[in-house]
């Protein structure tokens, strides 16, 4: 788990870390997340972020239906978050049911639009931004809480035609820069570490309120959290060193500020997305960031009411 083991570094999981070749990629598997090196040299990690579901839980069941793994996390005012596992560990659909057993989809990832070519990749041009850059891209030490709400509700900068899954947008950097995001600054890693400082912690409470406030008018929103590495290191130990500072990030919002964990995702992005640039140690690099990812997950629609008492979505 990325926040479980205080003080430890990446080198401790380098160690632990085991390389094989499947189909042309290279894979390099470690205890809780993988890294994956296609054939064109193009990485990526995909983590498990189930882990951050267990914090409060007062049962977990877990079962296996058709080859896709089903987890029930139930919670101690009897409402459960239900996960959906496909059988190459990917995320297919996340739900909430409350304890008067209605239902709201927060993440539909099996979603494939027609005009898909395949793959998580999605080839689109980069957006028009007609917004300031400092509304864009919002420095969270400067902003005001008030800003900082603002950014987390905004509408995508230009037209959203169509439903991307979560995974076209983990992958597809300028799907992703439709939203705005927040760069939050307020904290800093130390080289190799995902550990936040109980100092540090403290400055994410801007954070988690307008993150709260917005989940409180819309239910169904998610937020996507985004680790960074600066460009010291190799690029496989980055990509698990950035994943685990995004869960990490995810998993304090939660313990501490009482985010719901089933609002939140996280992804890495090792050193692909340096804000200073510099090929040495740069705290300002190592860092995390934040969007919502609500109007790319529906098609552009920024809110959608809950469903009616006693009405369920499609299953």
């Amino acid at each position: 788990m990325a926040g479980a083991v205080i003080g430890a570094t990446i080198a401790d999981y380098r160690n632990q870390r085991h390389e094989s070749i499947e189909g042309g990629r290279t894979i390099y598997t470690e205890p809780d997340r993988i890294i994956i090196r296609d054939p064109g040299g193009q990485a990526y990690v995909r983590g498990n972020d189930l882990y951050r579901f267990r914090y409060g839980a007062r049962d977990i069941r877990t079962d296996t239906i058709g080859g896709d793994t089903r987890t029930v996390v139930i919670r101690p005012d009897g409402s459960e978050i239900i996960t959906v596992v496909g059988p190459d560990g990917r995320l297919l659909r996340r739900i909430r049911r409350d304890p008067a057993g209605r239902e709201i989809i927060i993440i539909d990832n099996s979603y494939r639009d027609p005009r898909s070519v395949g793959g998580f990749y999605v080839d689109a041009p980069p957006p028009v931004v007609n917004i300031p850059y400092d509304r864009y891209i919002v420095d969270a030490q400067e902003a005001s809480p008030d800003v900082i709400y603002q950014t987390m509700v905004a509408p995508p900068v230009q037209r959203i035609d169509r439903r991307y899954t979560l995974d076209e947008i983990r992958y597809s950097p300028n799907v992703r820069m439709q939203m705005p995001s927040i760069d939050v600054n307020t904290i800093n890693f130390e080289t190799g570490s995902w550990t936040i400082p109980p100092d540090q912690a403290e400055k994410l409470q801007a954070i988690a309120d307008g993150l709260n406030r917005a989940i409180q008018a819309n239910p169904r929103v998610v937020f996507l959290i985004e680790g960074h590495t600066d460009a010291v290191g190799n690029e496989v130990d980055n990509l698990s060193l950035s994943d685990r500072r995004a869960q990490s990030a995810a998993e304090l919002l939660t313990q501490q500020f009482s985010v719901p964990s089933e609002n939140l995702t996280s992804q890495g992005y090792g050193e692909q997305y340096l804000k200073e640039q510099t090929q040495g140690p740069s705290l300002i690099n190592r860092r995390v960031t934040i969007r919502n990812i609500t109007p790319l997950l529906n098609g552009g629609q920024a809110s959608l009411p809950p469903p009616p008492p006693g009405t369920a979505p499609p299953r």
